[in-house]
């Protein structure tokens, strides 16, 4: 039974791995309460996770949230799964947080329609570990300063975007802050294609995918003399909790759409 300060949480892709760490964090965090989940895997009523209690579980956002009413509905699935978690969450006048990467243009504008005609708040971030938000805002800043740079991104195996919705934000955070693309050697002979990763505004970007990993991030400027290496790692899910924590207790005093968890910091207003 929830408390009327409480505010109520369902989690999309319930079944995966950051849906369960989700879950699990949802129910450890003072004034939060999880109320249901929902995933396409679905073949059972209810739900758990490390250290909850069941919870109705559906195959369907939409049916999870017309049977509980949340107050906030949390994503981690895929593009697919934010846009359907946003089109119900605004149908029902709730609030919701994605963590889900590969949207596009198109598909954020909607978002954006959808929060403002529902007078609601959405915040969608590509990462939300606070690390890798430093990372990006501190990679920004010391873009104006260097002319080369590359970027490199490693993932556990089974990710199936590369590169990472992180490392594109990261490139362009950086491109914003320098102004205009970096200079970027070409190689006069290519001994094996692909070799110098692909090219973002004259970043070479860098991708790796292998077990062991979940999330890492390193970018390296180059000058005359000199490299400037900034490093962030996530060595478990866990890191990326104190963020969506963050983002469900800011998103229900939010309206309209919010993107990048920089903005909840505050930090795009930080030169």
């Amino acid at each position: 039974m929830t408390e009327l300060s409480e505010i109520t949480v369902a989690v999309n892709g319930a079944l995966g791995k950051m849906g369960q760490t989700v879950m699990s964090a949802v129910e450890a965090e003072p004034g939060l309460a999880l109320v249901a989940g929902a995933d396409p895997a679905a073949s059972n009523s209810t739900v758990s996770a490390p250290g909850t209690s069941p919870v109705p579980l559906s195959a369907d956002i939409a049916e999870a949230i017309a049977a509980v009413h949340p107050r906030v509905v949390v994503d981690f699935s895929n593009a697919d799964g934010a846009m359907a978690t946003f089109r119900a969450a605004a149908a029902a006048a709730v609030s919701a947080v994605s963590g889900s990467t590969g949207l596009s243009e198109d598909d954020l504008q909607e978002a954006a329609k959808l929060a403002d005609d529902a007078g609601i708040g959405i915040i969608s971030a590509p990462n939300f570990a606070l690390g890798a938000i430093l990372l990006t805002h501190l990679a920004r800043i010391s873009s104006a300063y260097f002319d080369y740079a590359d970027l490199i991104e490693s993932h556990h195996e089974a990710k199936i975007d590369a590169p990472s919705g992180t490392a594109l934000s990261i490139a362009q955070a950086m491109i914003d802050g320098r102004g205009r693309p970096f200079e970027q050697n070409i190689a006069e002979k290519e001994t094996l294609k692909g070799a110098r990763g692909g090219d973002f505004g004259g970043i070479n970007l860098h991708s790796a995918r292998m077990p062991g990993r979940v999330a890492r991030h390193e970018v390296v400027f180059g000058a005359t003399g000199q490299t400037l290496t900034l490093i962030h790692d996530s060595t478990s899910r866990d890191s990326f909790m104190p963020g969506v924590m963050l983002a469900i207790r800011q998103v229900v005093e939010t309206k309209g759409l919010v993107v990048g968890l920089d903005r909840v910091l505050g930090l795009d207003n930080k030169p």
